[in-house]
């Protein structure tokens, strides 16, 4: 692009600083001994996750628990401090590619990847996981049945990975057949099987954050036997293969999971996870933060599934080593607006309806609710702090984060729309309740009516706001999802990319809004073909300001995570884009 790119004033390289655990959270053998093995670790929570199917796993529960499972290439390593679980490590893979090994091109857009001896499916009899697994995997990713919401970052750096997404979209998406032979009668030029054990892929520009995106979870191995089924269907997700330690043994949908030993994975063969519990127990349908955080306290169960501590138990646990506060750069919740809404006559397609709506917010009440400073910050951007592209900035400030109700009616008055109705669909479980419930308040003093509806199934994104035909059928106003970045160090895109990119609006998109700016899009593609790191950050940082000032959402807190174990869990050590401790390298006393 010819515009001038705008100077960076924070980005990555504040990340790698001062981001560890305050309170508890240590533990591994350092603190606790040698690792016990043996015993079930017993999980309690409220929701299942919205998809089980590698290839559409999108939540920070569903990549704690495919993490289990299922093996990628590369990935990174579980810690308690944020910068140890930056680095991008060799995991299904051999090694890291480098151009001074010779596996990536001098041009910047050739990887090959060599897989690592003795990863195993646990089929009857166990067999290799190939290179053709992973291909298949790549393939899966634009499914017309339940695509990623990562696919555009495969989309937009892949070479021929747009024209085949383009076709397999044409593919009946209820037949589990055609699926499959649009697979295997149509490659992608950019990934292809050299051997069973070479990976070639061939990139359309340079990208500096490819092995991000080899390392994030929907990009794991998919087996021959997933040809079977739909892409997360109710058959897929009885007959989930593993390569992990780990195994799904019996999953009742909405009700429990039941993992064991997987006995086809060898330890020698993954340099990323370990195995010390026997079985781990997964027991959904609880709502409430307070039931779940006692039973961790009174010994009958020993982590939260869902649940963050209950805002009221922070005080007193602040000094409990079993508790921990961990960084995890995000915007958890943000408030989206529904731009294709017929309701209220299109009122929120009006930029200057979502601009005056911004300043109804009290930001102050939504910290207190989530657990206070300690926990959280007010956020303004886009991008919160700690992320590539951040950038300190309030373009709708109110008096100290209490939002304005004054300015708010004022600003709606002059667009004309002084009657607003918001249908305000609200997640059930953790305090979404209570952040739906005060967003409400905050916009009934300004004038807006809403209509809260509790998401009681668990689908909140994957039936609700992910579902484009909803929101044109205006099933849905506004709504406050949650997003953490797939990665952190060189993340500009993870933020970006899949939250504004109008281009890949659809089935599963996470541009739940249906936000849509040339502008915006010609600084993606700016960011993507940027020469380095520092200066891709300039337009991600340009594309915060166009977003903010189109006031596509209401960014609300930066939230770290709080978590207790119960005082039998051991060598707890945290996965940021779970959210939660990484359940393979725990073990009991």
């Amino acid at each position: 692009m010819a515009r001038e790119v705008i100077k960076v004033t924070a980005g990555i390289a504040g990340l790698a600083v001062g981001l560890a655990a305050c309170g508890g959270g240590g533990g591994g053998a350092s603190a606790d001994g040698p690792p016990r093995d043996g015993d079930t670790l017993r999980i309690v929570g409220s929701s299942d996750v919205e998809h089980l199917d590698t290839a559409s796993v999108a939540s920070v529960g569903g990549y704690g628990l495919v993490r289990t499972f299922a093996r990628t290439l590369f990935s990174t390593r579980s810690s308690n401090d944020l910068a140890e679980t930056i680095p991008v490590q060799a995991d299904a893979a051999t090694r890291l590619p480098t151009k001074e090994n010779g596996d990536i091109a001098r041009n910047g857009r050739t990887y090959t990847i060599r897989l690592r001896p003795g990863v195993t499916w646990n089929t009857s009899p166990p067999r290799p996981v190939t290179a053709q697994d992973f291909v298949r995997g790549f393939q899966r990713l634009c499914n017309p049945a339940s695509p990623s919401a990562g696919k555009g970052y495969y989309i937009s750096t892949i070479k021929g990975m747009d024209g085949f997404c383009r076709g397999f979209a044409g593919v009946d998406a209820k037949d589990a057949k055609a699926i499959a032979a649009y697979q295997r009668a149509h490659a992608i030029e950019g990934v292809r099987a050299k051997d069973d054990r070479t990976l070639v892929f061939t990139l359309k520009r340079p990208a500096s954050d490819f092995l991000n995106l080899l390392a994030l979870p929907f990009t794991a191995a998919a087996p021959r036997e997933y040809d079977a089924y739909v892409p997360d269907s109710p058959g897929l997700r009885q007959h989930m293969l593993s390569d992990g330690p780990y195994q799904i043994a019996q999953y009742r949908p909405g009700i429990s999971y039941l993992l064991t030993r997987n006995p086809a994975w060898r330890q020698d063969a993954d340099p990323i996870r370990e195995r010390h519990v026997e079985r781990i127990q997964i027991t959904l349908g609880q709502d409430s933060p307070e039931n779940v955080q006692q039973q961790i306290e009174q010994g009958s169960a020993d982590l939260a599934w869902d649940q963050p501590v209950p805002t009221s138990a922070i005080p007193r646990l602040r000094d409990d080593p079993r508790f921990a506060v961990l960084e995890t750069p995000n915007s958890s919740p943000y408030l989206v607006f529904n731009l294709h809404s017929p309701n209220n006559g299109g009122a929120l397609a009006d930029r200057g309806v979502r601009q005056a709506l911004e300043y109804a917010v009290d930001r102050s009440a939504l910290v207190k609710i989530v657990g206070g400073p300690l926990v959280a910050k007010p956020l303004h951007t886009v991008i919160p702090p700690g992320n590539s592209g951040y950038a300190a900035a309030d373009p709708y400030p109110t008096p100290n984060e209490s939002g304005d109700p004054g300015k708010c009616r004022t600003l709606l008055a002059q667009t004309g729309r002084k009657k607003l109705t918001l249908r305000f669909p609200y997640r059930t479980n953790s305090v979404h309740k209570l952040i739906a419930q005060s967003i409400a308040e905050n916009l009934s003093a300004c004038g807006v009516a809403t209509k809260l509806t509790p998401d009681t199934g668990g689908s909140f994104y994957s039936s609700t706001i992910a579902t484009p035909a909803r929101a044109r059928e205006g099933q849905w106003d506004i709504a406050a999802p949650g997003w953490t970045p797939d990665w952190y160090g060189n993340n500009g895109r993870s933020i970006i990319q899949p939250l504004f990119d109008g281009r890949s609006y659809g089935q599963n998109s996470t541009d739940y809004g249906g936000y849509d700016n040339p502008q915006v899009n010609a600084l993606i593609d700016g960011a993507l073909t940027a020469p380095d790191a520092a200066r891709a950050a300039g337009y991600w940082q340009q594309a915060d300001q166009l977003i903010m000032a189109d006031a596509a959402i209401v960014p609300l807190v930066d939230r770290a995570s709080t978590l207790f174990r119960s005082s039998r869990v051991h060598g707890a050590r945290f996965v940021p884009i779970a959210a939660g401790y990484d359940y393979t390298r725990l073990w009991l006393s």
